[in-house]
């Protein structure tokens, strides 16, 4: 007999319910976060490895149901906070100072992503939900882009959650892949490090593929990556628009809920994470002489909470439903990438 590992957290006082869910993420998030230290899952990450976790727990021990109002305020309040953190990793500064190029180069990756994941999405006729989130992780920076959207495209749990693993494993097959062709690629260190940050999903894919090129290339790939993470808001609130014209428009499906019926909530935790931005990029260095040991436990901290949250999304996913559903945007997304590495190459 299989015995439930956190049973114990369901067997708080039921007048505890939120605290009790809250605590079932936090230990899967630290669980996957240690399972993202073995060799192996470690490709993965700890976000993935959570989010993998948590499918695997709903799998075998079915959604907690008692638990559920602190299984969403981790997978909706926490994760909000983890995205406004997530913007002190952007440098507005630096962006700025030696970035400007590769904002325009950025601005040419998120729009061929987008057009390209929609377009093959659409030629395979793939679920346009998961679509919609795939693209945008594509072009953006992945799970986080996702998290930050799927409030906007008023995705289900469960969509946020394949979006964000099938990325995940995507994100880690292309990084593993560049790492082995680097020896033969004739690139110089800058080129590769700018090629991997723009056309890799996650900050942790871009660093995993460009650290073997050298410090020039981690320097550049991380660069280019960020300049993408800065596109993160100007998007999401651009998507935000959109969402609130259609919704008065009356254009969308009767399955899924419009701006007109449920009210448009503004993305304020978008305002945050640009202001969380500027903070970081213009008034912590003069506050702090040196705020690198700050930002990095910071990082830490944002890690968990965003852990927290996809805890609580991989408690939503049947594991069932996603062999159904995750094919074909998976495929999509796999060639659009491939497509994104090649052009993205050919132009360096």
């Amino acid at each position: 007999m299989i015995v439930n590992p956190i049973r114990p957290i369901a067997a708080l006082p039921s007048n505890h319910p939120r605290l009790a869910g809250v605590l079932l993420t936090l230990s899967l998030a630290l669980i996957g976060w240690a399972i993202s230290l073995i060799p192996g899952p470690a490709k993965l990450g700890p976000l993935a490895c959570t989010l993998l976790l948590a499918a695997a727990y709903r799998h075998r021990f079915g959604y907690p149901h008692a638990l559920g109002a602190g299984i969403r305020f981790s997978s909706g309040t926490l994760l909000r906070a983890a995205i406004v953190l997530f913007g002190l990793k952007l440098d507005i500064v630096e962006v700025l100072r030696q970035g400007l190029p590769l904002l325009l180069r950025s601005g040419g990756t998120v729009v061929f992503s987008l057009a390209a994941v929609f377009a093959i999405g659409r030629l395979l006729r793939a679920d346009r939900k998961l679509i919609a989130l795939l693209a945008i992780g594509t072009a953006i920076c992945g799970a986080a882009a996702i998290a930050a959207a799927a409030p906007l495209l008023r995705s289900k749990d469960e969509d946020t959650a394949i979006s964000a693993g099938l990325i995940a494993v995507i994100g880690t097959v292309f990084a593993t892949f560049y790492t082995l062709m680097l020896p033969w690629l004739p690139l110089s260190p800058e080129s590769y490090g700018i090629w991997s940050g723009l056309t890799l999903h996650e900050v942790a894919h871009v660093a995993m593929a460009a650290a073997p090129g050298g410090p020039d290339a981690l320097a550049d790939g991380l660069l280019a990556k960020l300049s993408r993470v800065a596109l993160l808001a100007p998007l999401c609130l651009v998507i935000a628009g959109a969402s609130k014209l259609h919704g008065r428009r009356g254009g969308e499906d009767d399955e899924v809920q419009t701006a007109e019926s449920t009210g448009f909530k503004f993305p304020w935790f978008l305002v945050g994470f640009i202001a969380v931005s500027l903070f970081g990029s213009y008034a912590l260095p003069t506050l702090l002489p040196n705020p690198e040991p700050l930002l990095h436990e910071l990082s830490y901290a944002t890690t968990l909470l965003l852990g927290m949250a996809m805890a609580g999304l991989g408690l939503n996913v049947g594991l069932r439903d996603l062999r159904s559903r995750a094919l074909r945007p998976l495929t999509a997304m796999f060639v659009a990438s491939m497509l994104l590495s090649a052009l993205t190459y050919w132009s360096l």
